[in-house]
């Protein structure tokens, strides 16, 4: 995995570095994210990546290598989080966006006998867990249109209202029923989406306040096209799927991961590597 992907990703941070300048450091942010990639990469502590002696199988490395201080200092630093944000659109650039979206959470859950302060416990896959969950919405691109960590108790229908600004488009957003709140299908509906999510056999009765694309979508789901269009739920179950199926990819959270911060920069990695990877498969094996 390192000899097919490192040199997409070494030659992405490169292209981006041209353009972006942080004053009265010692190293640049590049250098920075370069060490967290390569040990994403390796599934290995950063301080592993802080060895030179660990970058002896590849030729396209920074020239020096900063100290394991340095880095836990900085990563989780501004400078570094606006790097990876300008990474992670020159990647999401190759593709548009689709007209049917996805929205979904996953799990990332931690022991539960961790002392992690920012992991809670909450809904996890097949149930109660304690960590954090990743919340995308992807449109059909190589990286999630928006995407946010939270500790595992956060609702992701509330989640999912402060994802939607960030992906400005329209068409249809497949989701399960835990996104089934009138204030999310009112907020999709106010940036150009209708969302399709299953509803309760009595939606629409009652006496509470009942949003208009809610019913929309209940109605939608009783003809054929609603049926088929929410058919099409199961991608973001294979996406997931597909991100931790090959080595280097999103899968459990390792001992060294803790802390939202940590966790955000490691699952930001993660999603980076996975993106070449899917680039790299659709036939972009040149310099992004």
């Amino acid at each position: 995995m390192e000899r097919e992907l490192w040199p997409l990703l070494y030659h992405t941070l490169r292209e981006v570095a041209k353009d972006f300048r942080q004053k009265y450091v010692s190293y640049h942010p590049w250098v920075l994210v370069a060490v967290l990639l390569w040990a994403a990469v390796h599934d290995r502590p950063l301080s592993w990546a802080c060895q030179p002696r660990h970058w002896s199988t590849t030729g396209l490395r920074p020239a020096r290598i900063p100290s394991a201080a340095t880095v836990s200092r900085r990563i989780d630093g501004l400078a570094v989080g606006a790097f990876l944000r300008l990474v992670e659109q020159r990647l999401r650039q190759h593709g548009d966006p689709r007209l049917v979206s996805l929205l979904d959470g996953k799990p990332l859950p931690v022991s539960g006998v961790s002392k992690d302060p920012d992991a809670r416990w909450g809904r996890g896959a097949g149930g109660k867990a304690k960590g954090y969950k990743l919340h995308t919405f992807w449109a059909g691109r190589s990286l999630p249109e928006a995407w946010e960590v939270t500790p595992l108790q956060e609702a992701e229908s509330v989640v999912a209202q402060r994802l939607l600004p960030q992906a400005p488009g329209a068409g249809y957003i497949l989701a399960d029923g835990n996104f089934d709140s009138s204030p999310l299908f009112d907020g999709a509906a106010a940036q150009g989406y209708q969302l399709v999510a299953p509803l309760p056999k009595n939606a629409g009765q009652g006496h509470r306040y009942q949003s208009p694309n809610r019913l929309r979508c209940r109605d939608l789901l009783q003809g054929a096209f609603g049926r088929s269009l929410f058919a099409g739920r199961g991608q973001i179950e294979r996406q997931y799927g597909n991100a931790v199926s090959f080595a280097g990819g999103l899968a459990a959270l390792p001992a060294w991961v803790r802390g939202q911060e940590r966790v955000r920069s490691w699952v930001w990695a993660k999603l980076l590597i996975n993106a070449v990877r899917i680039l790299k498969k659709q036939g972009l094996t040149s310099p992004l």
